[in-house]
């Protein structure tokens, strides 16, 4: 398997060479285009002025006179091999005495024979390098009357070539070489961070959430790095509200249980007569049962939540009806607790598909923590509307209000408020399940001394 050292190390370089050849490709090729012209120039500069030399002063004469009279004009102004050939493309005169057969049929001389300029670069039978002619067209009263061909080898220009894309090769060649190093380096300054983070979340698995990665850089993986962190810090917050709601829910649990073995070691003696204590006792203990049962419902409802077990079960019923109930069922509660209970709620409601236990469980539960955190004398109200596709229902209090500092966490799981009446921190957490499972929107709004909102968005379906 790769590591990402190599991977990254191996691509970037990739990158370079690529680069690096491209560049020497097109720089070669430009170098080799410059020297050519650069000999085209010259020998374009010579033959012009042998062809206007022989325009001007020899034009008197017939072509093949003056190649037998005054041969030497057509290489006084270049070194280069000189050729003079007819209209016909045949070889009347060649510097270097080569003998031609036939005609030349080179794109320089057809060029010339055109009253162009023409340039060749090829192979000739009588040389072992690539040459370059131009041709030029002789002219006599401004008539052709022949081509003047100046051919000139390639050899020292192309070794000169050759040099330079050496020297070009080798820079190349150190180029790719220090690109090596520095991708090594920079594969290091991606791979070390990871490695570190790799280390660290090594030991998160093994269970130590105390342990924190060190940000080296403000990139893609010092996020990773915060992120990390930032999650082995809400894991430990987790985790000790995990262990505050173990030992709260242990209280909660300890103090029916206490109750109930108090009663039931009280009931047991044999001298105990007392009929009244008896169904005094009883009740309690029947009382703190139900109490305990509750709580255990609770614990497994919010267990089921946890691990996405729990189902609803919707049908249609009617919103007026589940109102009555929770209006009946609270009222005599706000009255022995001596609090205004004001249910306000519209006729038309449509009927709705949804989960009446849970919904029943939902707002009992909201509606208990308005009257525990609701003074004597106080007000709950609970209104239900509708609002375009939505059922809203809001429950309000003018009770101890939440902080700021606890209102955004009162819906987590496990979290218990500050407050002495504030229970095992997961009723908030469990009605929150259930109203997302509904597709609905469950929102707190409050303020310190003030009193609590409750807002509840269930889509009418």
């Amino acid at each position: 398997m790769k590591s990402i050292k190599k991977r990254v190390a191996i691509n970037f370089m990739l990158v370079v060479f690529f680069s690096v050849l491209f560049f020497e490709i097109l720089l070669i090729n430009f170098v080799k285009q410059y020297y050519y012209k650069n000999v085209e120039d010259v020998l374009t500069n010579q033959i012009t002025i042998s062809s206007e030399f022989y325009s001007r002063y020899f034009s008197d004469a017939t072509l093949e006179d003056n190649i037998l009279d005054n041969v030497d004009i057509f290489w006084k102004q270049t070194s280069a091999q000189v050729q003079i050939i007819n209209l016909s493309g045949k070889v009347l005169m060649d510097s270097i005495g080569v003998a031609h057969k036939g005609v030349i049929t080179t794109e320089d001389v057809k060029a010339a024979l055109k009253g162009e300029k023409g340039t060749w670069i090829g192979k000739i039978n009588y040389d072992d390098y690539n040459v370059m002619a131009v041709a030029y067209p002789l002219k006599s009263d401004e008539k052709k009357v022949g081509v003047l061909r100046f051919i000139t080898s390639l050899e020292e220009v192309n070794k000169g070539i050759r040099r330079i894309a050496f020297l070009f090769l080798g820079i190349g060649a150190i180029v790719i070489l220090v690109a090596g190093i520095v991708s090594i380096i920079l594969a290091n300054t991606i791979t070390d961070p990871i490695k570190e983070l790799t280390r660290v979340a090594e030991k998160m698995a093994l269970g130590n959430f105390r342990v924190r990665n060190e940000k080296r850089f403000d990139d893609e993986v010092g996020k990773l790095s915060d992120t990390f962190n930032f999650m082995a810090k809400e894991i430990v917050k987790k985790d000790e509200l995990k262990n505050e709601f173990i030992s709260s829910i242990s209280h909660e649990l300890r103090t029916p249980l206490t109750a109930i073995k108090g009663w039931a070691i009280l009931l047991n003696k044999e001298e105990f007569e007392d009929k009244e204590t008896m169904k005094e006792g009883l009740k309690i203990i029947e009382k703190e049962s139900e109490r305990l049962t509750a709580m255990v419902e609770e614990l497994l409802d919010f267990s089921k939540f946890v691990s996405g077990k729990i189902t609803l079960n919707k049908r249609e019923i009617v919103m007026k009806d589940l109102i009555q109930y929770i209006e009946k069922y609270m009222g005599p509660r706000a009255a022995r607790e001596k609090i205004t209970f004001h249910v306000v709620y519209e006729k038309d409601i449509p009927p709705m598909c949804i989960d009446e236990n849970r919904m029943k469980q939902v707002l009992i539960n909201v509606l208990d923590n308005a009257f525990k955190f609701t003074n004597q004398g106080g007000k709950v109200t609970f209104v239900a509307k509708k609002d375009k596709e939505f059922l809203h229902m809001v429950i309000s209090d003018n009770g101890c209000g939440i902080s700021s500092e606890d209102l955004p966490k009162v819906k987590e799981k496990f979290y218990k408020g500050k407050n002495s009446k504030s229970k095992n921190g997961i009723g908030l957490s469990i009605c929150d399940e259930i109203i997302k499972l509904h597709e609905g929107k469950f929102m707190i709004e409050s303020k310190l001394d003030e009193g609590t909102i409750v807002h509840i968005r269930l889509p009418i379906l």
